[in-house]
């Protein structure tokens, strides 16, 4: 790269990176507290994937979802899963029409045809809706009696899901999990935010977004992340760190094959790769870090990683085992 281009790749770098400052305000404005799920949830976004948010009800996720797509300048779209939700309500059907005593079939395109998805509470929809919708994700466009139809870009999917409620849903399998970037929890808010978001939700009005970014320049950031630099030694730490998570290889550590059932795959690699190469560029950086790899770890292997029954009954999740990985993969660093 010419001194010339790399200036001006730096300069558009310097103020993308104020826009996000900027709009992580403006989200701000409605969002109270939460700072750490607007940061992993935009830095999904900048990478180009899916995040599958998990919480309780009420805490805001639809809100916070519908303040981003604005801020973003999204066409956004929100599709409620229930359980008779049929695939064509998600991706679009064909409508026959007549014209002068001619018949004819139109595409007319579903509701995922926006830049920014919401599939709230998707666990209620059939697998059979549930897979529309992760085709759509995987292949970023939508097939129709032979005709494919390509999705707008950006496109980016948030799927919300309730922890507590079991009767009437249908889990996602691990293997369509797998299609996720992040898996963000939401958390409950503290004493202080409850105060504030009492206060600023029974006002009159609520506070105006604007719009500080585009899809276009979206896209541009999201292609200037993979410009980013990781260093060998970094990928084989995280090449080392998901094999590590894998109970049937010969040297698996026994905490492992004990509470383990299913390694995480290479798509969570490529997660904890692009998810550091973000947090590098929002940090103004140029190559990804160290301390890159350990903010994006957990979001990008919590789903990846099937634990078995004994692992639930004794309360291991994969936070407390990730320690156990992240040890044999600097071993195996050195």
């Amino acid at each position: 790269m010419s001194v010339d281009r790399a200036q001006a790749v730096q300069q558009r770098v310097a103020e993308l990176r104020q826009r996000i400052g900027v709009l992580r305000q403006e989200v701000g404005k409605v969002l109270i507290g939460q700072e750490r799920l607007l940061l992993d949830l935009l830095t999904a976004a900048l990478a180009g994937g899916h995040v599958l948010l998990e919480g309780m009800p009420g805490l805001g996720k639809t809100m916070l979802v519908k303040a981003l797509a604005r801020c973003l300048g999204l066409h956004f779209a929100r599709i409620q899963f229930t359980p008779d939700l049929m695939p064509s309500d998600v991706t679009g059907t064909q409508v026959l029409e007549e014209h002068g005593g001619a018949r004819s079939f139109r595409f007319q395109a579903g509701p995922v045809f926006a830049n920014l998805v919401l599939a709230d509470e998707i666990n209620r929809a059939t697998p059979k809706t549930q897979s529309a919708l992760l085709e759509a994700m995987q292949e970023a466009s939508v097939t129709l009696a032979g005709t494919t139809h390509a999705l707008p870009q950006p496109f980016l999917v948030v799927a919300t899901q309730n922890p507590i409620e079991l009767e009437g849903t249908f889990p996602l399998p691990e293997a369509q999990l797998d299609r996720f970037f992040f898996k963000l929890l939401v958390p409950s808010p503290s004493a202080s935010e409850l105060v504030r978001i009492l206060g600023a939700t029974t006002q009159v009005a609520d506070p105006a977004l604007r719009a500080v970014m585009s899809g276009a320049e979206l896209v541009e950031f999201q292609h200037l992340v993979r410009q980013v630099l990781c260093g060998e030694h970094l990928l084989a730490f995280v090449a080392d760190l998901v094999l590590a998570t894998h109970p049937d290889l010969p040297d698996a550590d026994p905490e492992t094959r004990r509470f383990v059932r299913y390694g995480a795959s290479p798509r969570a690699g490529q997660a904890i790769v692009l998810g550091a190469k973000v947090r590098a560029l929002l940090d103004g950086r140029p190559s990804v870090g160290r301390e890159d790899l350990e903010e994006v770890l957990l979001p990008a292997l919590r789903h990846r990683v099937v634990l078995g029954f004994e692992a639930e009954s004794e309360g291991i999740g994969v936070e407390e085992l990730l320690k156990r990985w992240r040890q044999r993969a600097e071993r195996a660093a050195r």
